[in-house]
């Protein structure tokens, strides 16, 4: 019997590409005050024209704006806007937009069906190299987002990003803070393993992870994690479909949003989910999900329950697939 891997049929709005950090690998950024809004309009036209095509999660992924910008509250509006927006056109909103305050977090929780935010790495020393301009990336904000989404019982995902100058002793002590949250609030989804994959807008040129330290991470995610949180491994950034199996039998069992752009990885397509679903098998089986794992649903409010429950893939069927999942992992 083939092994079952999910992906989510996802669509990725930006409402800004501004930030103000300024990670050395970043191909996403660009400066405060250079990048007009997405507009809720244009967000409209875009999300449209994609009723009726499979599309099931609408990812809003930000740049930030600073804590103390007389655009924070505006920004934060927003977001919020953006997803509820998706929500009244059928769709279910995950939003990933740096940290945010518990009220700004609150807010959003009432129109995204989950949300996210990568740890990356816990440890300081990258402070001092590729994170020296991200105030943003300060460890302990970072953890302290995944605990407060936890306190208000959003269903998260988070993620590390792998080959930025940090050490496998720096993996073990970031997954084991994602058990550690996992274990006191049951919240999080999914983890993200990424590779660093150097890309052309970035300020500082890197290598690209080594295919087996991404194979050693999956094995090592799968021992420090829990067993009901899965492991996303974005097919867009593995070289080679040997790799991806490899990663797959060592527990991976998520290959996270197949859109048409992977926006922080441009110069990475994502493979169609017809592509991809060739390339695997016939030993793995490659099936939709939504956003939200089922065994979160009955926290989110009802506005949200509703929305889910109208999705042409329903909740139940869903359920059977990522219990499917569960199992094969």
């Amino acid at each position: 019997m083939p092994i079952t891997l999910t992906y989510s049929p996802a669509y990725t709005l930006v409402p800004t590409y501004e930030c103000f950090n300024r990670c050395s690998y970043c191909n996403f950024r660009r400066d405060p005050g250079t990048d007009p809004w997405l507009t809720l309009t244009e967000a409209e036209t875009r999300l449209r024209a994609l009723q009726g095509s499979g599309v099931v999660e609408i990812l809003i992924l930000s740049g930030e704006v600073h804590p103390q910008s007389p655009r924070r509250a505006a920004w934060g509006q927003h977001l919020y806007d953006l997803a509820d927006l998706a929500l009244r056109l059928g769709f279910l909103p995950h939003t990933n937009a740096g940290p945010l305050s518990r009220a700004e977090m609150a807010q959003l929780q009432t129109v995204n069906v989950s949300m996210g935010l990568m740890l990356e790495q816990l440890t300081p020393a990258l402070l001092a190299t590729v994170h020296r301009h991200a105030p943003s990336k300060l460890p302990e904000l970072r953890l302290q987002q995944l605990h407060q989404a936890g306190e208000l019982g959003i269903p998260f995902t988070t993620g590390l990003l792998l080959g930025i100058g940090e050490t496998v002793a720096d993996w073990e002590a970031s997954l084991g803070a994602i058990a550690t949250c996992q274990q006191r609030w049951g919240h999080i989804q999914e983890v993200i393993l990424q590779p660093h994959s150097p890309g052309t807008q970035q300020a500082e040129w890197g290598q690209a992870l080594a295919g087996d330290r991404l194979l050693a991470a999956t094995h090592l995610a799968r021992q420090c994690l829990p067993p009901e949180v899965a492991i996303q491994i974005p097919p867009n950034l593995v070289a080679k479909p040997e790799q991806l199996q490899a990663c797959v039998a060592a527990g991976a069992r998520d290959l996270g949003g197949l859109s048409p752009k992977d926006e922080v990885n441009p110069d990475y397509p994502h493979p169609t989910p017809v592509r991809l679903a060739h390339t695997l098998a016939p030993d793995y089986e490659l099936v939709p999900r939504l956003p939200v794992y089922p065994q979160y649903i009955s926290r989110l409010p009802e506005r949200l329950q509703r929305a889910i429950a109208s999705r042409s893939t329903g909740a139940s069927s869903s359920q059977q697939l990522i219990h499917t999942n569960a199992e094969t992992q």
